[in-house]
């Protein structure tokens, strides 16, 4: 038990080193920063687009392409009367008055009106909104819309980065030569501290021959 208890206590500590230490404290508030800015810029890029797309059917959203169908699957719930790949939104109810007397009869319907409403509610699963249109969820679509969010996202982000990349360069570059001007100034009041460069075309001593010089001023004394 005691050791059981004592691993559990060393895996809590490393846990807890890792935690604190701040690569991965920055990682973590970077990661939810970037979360919430793209979000940001998500929903930027979206009234953008829903401002450009004014005029089109739908908005941003009703920009889908719908593929022909290839195969019986894809072609809708029933072609004959209507709902095929695609439909409008406002007639939905009349596709669902129809497909419900196809179904049950005129008679059967014109007795249970509610078979209406549980026939559109069919059709609701069976189909996706975009915009003012549906699309049938076995057809294969193209979303213009949510490809132009993402491209237009990125390029914004991109372009933050890069100014967030460039700005820390500058400083960076900044406090580095303050950092060597400091230093310039420093050794120019204390001559006897500033580094002995290296002669021309000799090499630097290795870590091997630094330790043999400190052996052998060690031994000297």
């Amino acid at each position: 038990m005691a050791k059981k208890a004592k691993k559990g206590k060393g895996i809590f500590t490393e846990f807890k080193e890792f935690i604190n230490k701040g690569n991965a404290f920055m990682l973590a508030v970077g990661v939810v920063i970037g979360g919430a800015f793209g979000a940001i810029v998500t929903a930027f890029v979206n009234i953008l687009l829903s401002v450009a797309t004014w005029a089109v059917p739908g908005g941003l959203k009703g920009l889908v392409t719908v593929l022909p169908a290839l195969n019986a699957a894809q072609e809708g719930m029933d072609k004959s009367i209507g709902l095929g790949q695609k439909f409008a939104t406002s007639d939905l109810q009349a596709l669902a008055e129809a497909l419900a007397k196809k179904t049950y009869g005129e008679d059967v319907v014109a007795a249970n009106p509610t078979l209406i409403e549980q026939v559109k509610a069919t059709i609701v699963g069976k189909y996706d909104l975009h915009g003012t249109i549906m699309t049938y969820k076995m057809s294969a679509v193209i979303d213009w819309g949510a490809l132009l969010t993402a491209i237009i996202s990125f390029i914004i982000i991109a372009i933050v980065l890069f100014i967030i990349v460039k700005v820390v360069a500058v400083a960076a570059a900044k406090k580095a030569a303050l950092e060597e001007k400091a230093r310039e100034e420093y050794y120019n009041k204390h001559p006897e501290e500033r580094p002995v460069p290296p002669e021309p075309g000799v090499p630097e001593p290795t870590e091997v021959e630094l330790l043999k010089e400190i052996r052998d001023a060690l031994v000297k004394k």
